[in-house]
This record gives structure tokens, sequence and C-alpha cells, in this order.
């Protein structure tokens, strides 16, 4: 690590943590279904939050062009963890929805995942994982 800011060392521990962050959502899909990729992964997440939503809502939440977003829900409503639903607001137009099947398998892989979790925090001191939330939720509002 090069520098001595407080900065310099918060920029390394990002990268370090992103890079295993993109390793561990890999593994995460691969708990919902075998096929799944991990930015397809990313997008289930996030039809799981908010219920439905369009495609070009989904794209521009994650930044990412329409094409690239359609491709992924492709690959969701063919592994069956997505369908679509009509827009009431829009007839033209539909919104992404989850499957039964997708929030069962979205739902085992989430206690997978706090497992893994859990088992990875399991050393640390109450006080510290739960100042260790504090300061994630408090890094992550800043980027809103």
């Amino acid at each position: 690590m090069t520098g001595n800011r407080p900065h310099d060392l918060v920029e390394h521990e990002m990268a370090v943590l992103f890079r295993r962050a993109r390793s561990f959502s890999g593994e995460m899909a691969k708990e919902v279904h075998p096929g799944l990729e991990p930015a397809a992964y990313a997008l289930l997440l996030r039809v799981d939050e908010v219920g439905e939503v369009r495609l070009t809502d989904l794209a521009s939440y994650y930044g990412i062009g329409k094409p690239t977003a359609s491709r992924q829900i492709a690959l969701l409503t063919g592994l069956g963890l997505v369908g679509r639903v009509e827009d009431s607001a829009d007839r033209r137009s539909a919104k992404i929805s989850m499957t039964a099947d997708g929030t069962a398998r979205l739902a085992r892989a989430r206690v997978a995942r706090r497992a893994r979790f859990g088992s990875l925090l399991d050393g640390w001191d109450d006080a510290d994982t739960r100042r260790f939330g504090e300061l994630l939720a408090q890094f992550n509002r800043m980027q809103d």
C-alpha cells in the first residue's frame, strides 16, 4: 500500500473489499441457481427489494445500459427466477417481478450468506461487529 494518509488506507481496504465482494457475489449467485451470473444476481436482489420494477429503472439504478440489463433479465427469466407483469400505469411496457421459485431460492441463498458472514465475524466482539455495521451504513448513506 502506498501513501500514509488515512484516506489511503481506506481506499486500499475498499479495493480489497470490492474484490472479495465480487467473488462472494459469484458464490451467492451459484447458491441461488447454478446457471446464475453474478451481475444477474445483483439485479435479482434489486427486484426482490423493490417488488416490481421496470427494466429501465434497474439499468439506471446500477448505471448499466439497457441492453446489458435486458440480457441479464433474459437470463433470470430463462432460469425461472423472475417474470414479466403488465405495468398498470403503461400497458405498452412491463415490469419485472420475482417468481415464487426465485423468491424461495433467494431466501435460501440469504440464509447461506448470513451464515457465511456469521462465520467470518464469529471471533469479533459484538460491540466491534455492531460498530463496523454502523460505519458501513454511514459510508453507504454518503453514496446515495
